[in-house]
């Protein structure tokens, strides 16, 4: 992709953050962006930089994670295309509390934080779609501690298959995942270990549940996976 070509404004105004923002405002926003490409394993920001922008996803995958005092890795997220992240943190005048990095070669647009500002001045209706999405990101923090908390590891696999059928998982339609990234980085954004998530995959393979093909999942039945996990 070239970057000196890319359209800002208008990819700008396909992004639900800023769908119903008037074309000559997302000019102006696009002012205080920068878009840059990233290699795999590069880091995008790390605990206690200033957070003066927050971002999103253009192509690749980003993986938003915390280290522990020994070392070890806890995934928050991974952010796919047109997932932004960080927009909360950008107000608070804080530095970054958690690292990203890149996990594919990726493309990412960084909004300024000046620029947002400056257009929540200017319209109030800015600042409802900025807290819209930022309530659109707790919610899906909020579900996840929940199916921490209540769910067990074969659940929280299983409710990962079948995230894109979130909607209606009970259906009965055959259904292909691709794991975007490795088992481990799954595992770890699940709070189970890798080889219990290998385990978990072996055993609803042997149940006829699903068939794996190195990183793709065939489900040939969602519904008889969803029941599984009841």
């Amino acid at each position: 992709m070239d970057l000196q070509q890319f359209d800002i404004p208008r990819y700008l105004a396909n992004l639900p953050l800023f769908e119903e923002i008037a074309p000559a405002d997302l000019q102006r926003l696009a002012q205080g962006c920068r878009l840059r490409n990233f290699s795999r394993g590069e880091n995008i920001f790390s605990v206690g930089m200033p957070c003066e922008e927050f971002h999103v996803t253009v192509t690749g995958q980003v993986k938003l994670f915390a280290l522990s005092p020994s070392g070890q890795e806890k995934v928050i997220e991974l952010a796919g295309p047109g997932i932004s992240f960080a927009e909360a943190l950008v107000f608070t005048g804080k530095p970054y509390i958690i690292n990203a990095q890149a996990l594919s070669e990726s493309i990412v647009l960084s909004v300024g934080k000046a620029a947002v500002v400056r257009e929540i001045e200017d319209d109030p209706r800015f600042a409802m779609h900025m807290l819209a999405g930022i309530s659109r990101r707790l919610h899906g923090l909020v579900h996840d501690v929940q199916a921490y908390s209540l769910h067990n590891g074969m659940q929280r696999v299983i409710g990962y298959l079948l995230h894109p059928l979130e909607e209606n998982p009970a259906t009965s339609t055959a259904l292909k995942v691709s794991l975007p990234v490795s088992k481990a980085t799954i595992a770890s954004r699940l709070s189970i270990t890798p080889e219990y998530f290998s385990r978990v995959l072996h055993e609803l393979e042997s149940a006829g549940l699903i068939r794996v093909d190195k990183r793709e999942i065939h489900i040939p039945n969602a519904a008889r996976l969803a029941s599984h996990c009841a």
